[in-house]
Parts: structure tokens; C-alpha cells; sequence
């Protein structure tokens, strides 16, 4: 597998979905061999009339024609539900699938928990004599400077030499690197779709690191994590401006070589490309070679994966806590803290080795039980990136609801979303309530999906509102849905959290 990247990109996370039609009728379906089933005709019905009208307005917007449209508004210590419109039809909640691993991963893993990354060997004199064993357990967030601290853990115990292989154990995980659905785009080398597995290094992904040298010279050119790529080529500092950097990443065996050409302006601080690796196996494997080579440890043997023999730990690695990991899915909807969290929940319940089919089955089963299930939930995978997952407004609210009404995952839910005007993925919306922090809510976007759903405070002593908008089928129409949506969200602010 190859790709050509000539400049830094940031893709729009894609999906396809079917045509869904909107009239007298709202069908929703999951995939071509599902049976279609009618939904009740687009309109609001509500407790609430003003706030019935403010989502009919939303459902009529021109600029949203022939697009999917579905709202759930919910008083969460009532349980009365205030507004909704489709709120049953089952559709693509995008990254809004990760308010469900969030909420699950709490209840089912706890927040206190936290990932092992663990180096195994025997250590005799200034030895380790054989293999030294790398494992891990899914951390999500486990960068170049923690296995380098490792490294100088070793160093500092006085080992000088590794007489045998570096093995990666990788058996916490199945090998199904690929998580569900990721399949819909294989030649997708963007960060963003990178394979998950149970030793993961900077989120699996490759970051290709260029500094302008004197006009005329090579650019200094390096990959973090090192270790794993084989360059091949140059990139020149040309003048001012230049940015045709090339690179051209292809499989190498176990390893991957780099092709780099082109040219870096000499007024350039440095440009950075990131880009997912294909086969995560022996990435950190081979960062950690390099990484021991530097701080005076050699290796004798080669970077291989299997299963390690469990002998004494050498050095250990803990994440931070699980509370604190879900801030990437919340604030900044991180599809691979996602897929890794959902995958270790099958793990931690059913044992070793995860299967994301097993966290979909125990985070389904876990939504039935705590009452936010409804017909047409399909839970494949934990980002919802592409096509992969079903809900309903319904769903959503009564799910908001559950964690809301739970002291034990409460706290740590509630905090893990984006404040509306302050951060995450909606510092740039709600700036009119940016002092007031009255929204705390989970955004969705996909080529064409638009989703926003979580909580308006209704201030001291009082519950929150729960709500969830789901826009499907919005080609080219999701920048005009996320106002519309925000007009809708506002609105609610005003009836429920007045100044």
C-alpha cells in the first residue's frame, strides 16, 4: 500500500449513506439489505409549544431541503419529553456514536482505570538475557517521550545490552487492526482512520518533520516515531514560499520506506505531515530499538511480535486515568481514542483478547439496560466514523439522561464534553453564552451528517435538558446545518436557562 502527499491536509471525515426521503413519509434504513420502515411524518410534537414551533421551523429550513432530519428534547428529572420530531427514526449519528463509548466505558471500565504498557525481561548484570518483551493494554495515549522515559528507566537500572529480540506482544488485542466500518475507505491514509491495536504508539500514526537548511541545501528531514522508516530522497530549501514537499510511504516488510522530493521555503519554520501507519504490529517495536540504541542500550537481535513469556517487569507505563482520556473523544471527537477505548471494554469485561464485535455486543446490551435502547440501534463501532452505527433522538436523551442521573459516571460525563463558546469542537460556536457555560454538548460531522446533542444547564437545583439533533443526508448542506442547529439549541436556552 502507497500514497503521494504533496501538502499537509486535514480531510473531511466521509461516509455514504442512502438516499432517505422526506415528506409525508421519513424512512431511515442501515445498509441495502435492511427492510425500510416508515417513521412518522416530519412534524413536531411537543409538551412545549413554542419549542414545537422553533423545531418545525428547523424542519422546514429551505436551506435544509431533502435532507434527514431528527430532534429529541428532554427534561432529565421529569422525564418528559419537551420537543421531538423523528425522534424514533433510526440514523447516522456520526461522532455523536462517542457520547455511547464515553458512557458505557465509565460504567463498564470505571474512570479510575488506567492502561499498562509493560517492558519483560530478565535482567542479570548489565543484561537482559534473551527477549525483551514490550506489552500493552490498549493505551490510547502512549507517546514517543513515554517509551523513551522506559528506555532510561533501563538505562538507569544499569542494563546495557539486550541479548536477545525485541518482542512486541500484541495478544490483548485480536489482530483485527482495522476497526468496523474502517473498511468503507482503505486508500484513506489520513491520522484520522489509523488501525488500533493493544501496543499503540502516537496514536499509530507517522509524523514526517521538515526544517528549512541554507537556500539551495537538503531540508532536514525526520519520523516520530523513529525507527520504523527507511528514507529514500531529499527535500530542498528553495525560496521563500516553496511548499512541494513529496513524500511517498510504502510497505517494506515489516518496516516502510520513505520517498521524499520536492522543496521547503527557506522562511519556513518547519512543516509537519502526519499520516497513519498500515500495519501498527511493530511500530513501537522498532521506536524502541532506536530509542534504546540512544540511550546506550544495544540490541542484539531484531524487532519481531508474538507472544511474549511473562517474566519480571523491567519498566512500566501507566495512562492517565480513563476520566481524563475521554476529553479527546468529547472535547476533540479523537476517532482513535475512540475505537481504542471501545475495544478494551470488551477486554476488561470478557477477557483477553479484545474484539470490537465483543464491545458492541456489551456497550448494546448496556444502553438496552439502562433503558436508551429503541428499534433500529446498531452499535458497530466507537467513533461512528462512516457508515457504520444507527440511533435515534430518543436514544440519545434517554442515554444523557441515564449518565446524568448516575453519581457514579455523572461528573466525569458531564466534564469530558465541549463547553458551547469555550472549548473542544465548539469553542467556535455559542459565543453568546461563553460566560454562561450553559451547553455542554458532543458534535458530529461527516460528509453528510451534522449532529449536536448533550445538555442545557437549567441553572442551581434545577435538572438539565437533555437534546439531540441529527441532520442525515446533507451533501453539501452540513455548514448550513450546524446554525440551524445552534438557532434550535438557543432556543432552548431561552425557555429552559434564562439570564
Amino acid at each position: 500500500m502507497a500514497f503521494r502527499m504533496h501538502i499537509a491536509r486535514a480531510p473531511w471525515k466521509r461516509a455514504s449513506l442512502l438516499a432517505l426521503l422526506v415528506g409525508s413519509l421519513l424512512i431511515a434504513r442501515d445498509g441495502a439489505s435492511q427492510d425500510v420502515s416508515p417513521t412518522p411524518a416530519a412534524s413536531a410534537t411537543a409538551s412545549d409549544p413554542d419549542l414545537a414551533a422553533a423545531i418545525q421551523k428547523l424542519l422546514s429550513d429551505p436551506q435544509l431541503a431533502d435532507t434527514q432530519i431528527a430532534v429529541a428534547v428532554l427534561d432529565v428529572g421529569t422525564n418528559k419529553m419537551l420537543a421531538a420530531a423523528n425522534e424514533h427514526a433510526a440514523m447516522n449519528p456520526a461522532s455523536n456514536a462517542k457520547l455511547y463509548t464515553a458512557a458505557a466505558a465509565l460504567s463498564l471500565v470505571h474512570g479510575d482505570h488506567r492502561y499498562e504498557t509493560v517492558l519483560l525481561g530478565s535482567a542479570h548484570d548489565q543484561e537482559v538475557t534473551g527477549n525483551l518483551v514490550l506489552r500493552g493494554h490498549g493505551d490510547p495515549s502512549l507517546e514517543t517521550k513515554d517509551l523513551f522515559a522506559m528506555a532510561e528507566d533501563l538505562h538507569g537500572q544499569g542494563l546495557r545490552r539486550v541479548t536477545g529480540d525485541i518482542i512486541v506482544d500484541q495478544r490483548n488485542f485480536d489482530e483485527q487492526t482495522t476497526p468496523p466500518g474502517f473498511d468503507q475507505k482503505p486508500n484513506e491514509w489520513a491520522a484520522f482512520r489509523a488501525p488500533v491495536s493493544a501496543v499503540a504508539l502516537n496514536e499509530n500514526t507517522l509524523t514526517l518533520t521538515v526544517r528549512p537548511g541554507a537556500a539551495g541545501e537538503a531540508a532536514h528531514c525526520s519520523f516520530d516515531p523513529p525507527g520504523l522508516v527507511d528514507a529514500d530522497g531529499s527535500v530542498m530549501t528553495g525560496d521563500d514560499g516553496a511548499d512541494t514537499v513529496g513524500l511517498e510511504l510504502a510497505g517494506s516488510g515489516s518496516r516502510m520506506t520513505a520517498k521524499l522530493s520536492g522543496k521547503i521555503g527557506s522562511d519556513s519554520r518547519y512543516a509537519r505531515y502526519t499520516r497513519r501507519v498500515e500495519d501498527p504490529t511493530l511500530l513501537a517495536g522498532f521506536a524502541l530499538k532506536a530509542m534504546l540504541d540512544e540511550v546506550g542500550i544495544k540490541v542484539a537481535g531484531d524487532v519481531k511480535s508474538g507472544p511474549g513469556k511473562a517474566t519480571s517487569i523491567l519498566a512500566k507505563h501507566q495512562s492517565r486515568p480513563l476520566s481524563e482520556l475521554l476529553y479527546q473523544l468529547g472535547k476533540q471527537s479523537d476517532n482513535f481514542y475512540a475505537e481504542m477505548i471501545f475495544k478494551s471494554i470488551a477486554g476488561e469485561i470478557r477477557g483477553r483478547p479484545a474484539k470490537s464485535a465483543d464491545s458492541a455486543t456489551l456497550v448494546t446490551h448496556w444502553v438496552n439496560k439502562i433503558g436508551a435502547g429503541d428499534n433500529g440501534l446498531v452499535i458497530k463501532n466507537g467513533s461512528g466514523l462512516y457508515d457504520s452505527n444507527r440511533v435515534t433522538t430518543f436514544s440519545v436523551v434517554e442515554l444523557l439522561r441515564a449518565a446524568w442521573l448516575d453519581p457514579s459516571i455523572q461528573p466525569e460525563y458531564v466534564s469530558q464534553l465541549s463547553i458551547g463558546g469555550v472549548d473542544g469542537t465548539l469553542h467556535k460556536r455559542f459565543h453568546d453564552l461563553r460566560s454562561r457555560r450553559v451547553v455542554r454538548a458532543k458534535t458530529g460531522t461527516l460528509d453528510d451528517v451534522a449532529a449536536l446533542s448533550g445538555y442545557v444547564s437549567a441553572g442551581p437545583g434545577k435538572s438539565p435538558i437533555a437534546f439531540s439533533i441529527l441532520v442525515n443526508h446533507a451533501q453539501g448542506k452540513v455548514g448550513e446545518a450546524r446554525p440551524a442547529m445552534d438557532r434550535l439549541v438557543d432556543k432552548i436556552v431561552e425557555r429552559y436557562a434564562p439570564p
